[in-house]
């Protein structure tokens, strides 16, 4: 990673010409564009040409004259340029970016393997539902053309059905029929089913048969192409580029990037003790969050670092439980009072400092609470974030340093990956709610038959994606009838 000030002449010689990220920020630290490049070096020198912002469009002029630093993130490939792209659009919400800010993720594939006869599925989103997942992928078309391939060369089944038998098999189109080791009629042993299926597997998790495949695919290639059989060379040119696109090592990347920008803080703690004037180093900090919709579904963050580090073991969140509040103020107060009135009552220690994710108006809150739990020695700061100030608690103006300064770096990483946990929060109480909602309303379905439904299909799409057979089938207690009647009621809602 890089940091600069864009305030300075830019030099290209100081990017790389690797693939990566770029991240602009504003005078006032505000990450305002994220992009992606196959060459930093060039990518980056086009944004700071004189002839580009004389005669650029106004947005894209508006976005330079407001550049006043810039990061840069190196990565191996293409595809982990995108990766990582999208996991900063989605944190950051850029003002300049307009693709990529909603919801809409990545594909997983995933299979379930308490089935005789397992098939690959697809999924936005990684359930703790008991399935193998791979991914996230972030070439959809390669991704299913892959999987398809998967299937033809190992014969393995695409329906749907939970137990495929010789009437599933009725209703098979005819190249289903032609591809597929047809285990429903018998035409295949279960071990031996299973044995293709993980070799599958191992391919999509990149093991040696995935070399293996990726060599025999490029061989039947340069063989068709020397044979002047061309179309039967392209074909196989176009699976080779789908192999390689879908089974690149880039599933890991964002992850250990967020981990690695997190933790490269060592220098902010000392920095910290020394910007707010305290006798040791600040060696654990906690910082709080709120994330709602006008009021409803209102959750809470907390996250720790210790000596600079996200302590991912002491992370919690919270539902607001308070039916009269409706803004970030009051679940703030709730909040504090809940975590810091359980530390005092189980004589746990306090943190060196806690950080709230917002101005005076939280900050006061805060100290609303401690003064209510007789706590009058505690440290405690807000970050407010359009203009990254540090708000005090002793009246003196708000301090504001530059950007770059080891002691904002390590707030706003605390700040962030608190803004990050209440978000993934309450966008899991959200999916729960739309779930939840038309579920109840079905006729004769309680709240544990409901909890069930949920638990053993993992969503409301699977749930009306089943036939009410296989939900009678594929759930304890739950009979033919009432599955029917679920199965309408869905059908129509």
């Amino acid at each position: 990673m890089t940091e600069q000030s864009a305030n300075t002449v830019f030099r290209s010689q100081d990017v790389s010409r690797s693939p990566g990220v770029y991240v602009f920020r504003n005078s006032a630290g505000e990450v305002i564009y994220v992009g992606k490049a196959r060459n930093l070096r060039n990518r980056m020198r086009s944004y700071f040409m004189p002839s580009t912002a004389r005669n650029s469009d106004p947005r894209r002029r508006a976005l330079i004259h407001s550049i006043a630093s810039y990061e840069t993130f190196e990565v191996s490939t293409e595809n982990e340029a995108l990766l990582l792209e999208t996991q900063f659009i989605k944190e950051y919400s850029p003002r300049y970016n307009v693709d990529m800010r909603d919801d809409k993720r990545f594909l997983y594939v995933c299979a379930d393997l308490s089935v005789d006869y397992p098939r690959f599925d697809y999924s936005r989103l990684k359930r703790d539902d008991q399935r193998v997942y791979f991914g996230p992928y972030p070439q959809t078309y390669a991704l299913r053309e892959t999987v398809r391939f998967l299937e033809i060369r190992l014969g393995l089944r695409s329906c749907e059905t939970s137990c495929p038998d010789e009437e599933c098999r009725k209703h098979c189109l005819e190249h289903v029929i032609r591809d597929c080791s047809s285990p429903c009629v018998g035409a295949i042993s279960r071990d031996e089913y299973r044995q293709r299926f993980d070799t599958a597997m191992s391919i999509l998790r990149g093991e040696q048969p995935a070399r293996d495949l990726l060599a025999d695919v490029h061989q039947r290639m340069l063989d068709a192409s020397a044979k002047m059989e061309f179309e039967e060379a392209a074909k196989y040119r176009d699976i080779y580029l789908h192999l390689k696109k879908t089974l690149e090592p880039a599933r890991r990347f964002v992850n250990q990037t967020i981990s690695r920008r997190q933790t490269d803080n060592s220098d902010g703690v000392a920095a910290l003790q020394k910007v707010l004037n305290l006798p040791n180093p600040p060696e654990c900090l906690e910082c709080f969050d709120m994330s709602h919709i006008s009021g409803s579904l209102a959750v809470g963050s907390m996250v720790c670092f210790r000596h600079g580090r996200p302590a991912t073991s002491d992370y919690r969140r919270f539902r607001i439980r308070s039916q009269e509040a409706a803004d970030d103020t009051a679940f703030m107060r709730e909040v504090l009072s809940r975590r810091y009135g359980r530390l005092q009552r189980e004589n746990l220690p306090f943190p060196d400092v806690i950080v709230l994710d917002g101005g005076a108006p939280q900050l006061s809150a805060g100290q609303e609470v401690l003064a209510e739990l007789g706590i009058t020695d505690q440290p405690m700061i807000g970050l407010a974030k359009k203009e990254e100030l540090i708000v005090l608690t002793d009246g003196h103006d708000p301090l504001a340093l530059p950007f770059g300064h080891p002691a904002l770096k390590l707030l706003q990483s605390l700040r962030d990956e608190a803004h990050r946990f209440a978000n993934g929060f309450h966008r899991e109480l959200r999916s729960r709610r739309i779930s939840e909602s038309v579920l109840d309303d079905i006729p004769g379905i309680g709240q544990h038959r409901k909890e069930m439904l949920l638990k053993t299909f993992g969503s409301l799409q699977n749930i009306r994606a089943k036939s009410p057979e296989e939900l009678a089938a594929g759930m304890d207690g739950l009979g033919l009838k009432t599955a029917t009647v679920i199965w309408e009621y869905l059908q129509k809602h």
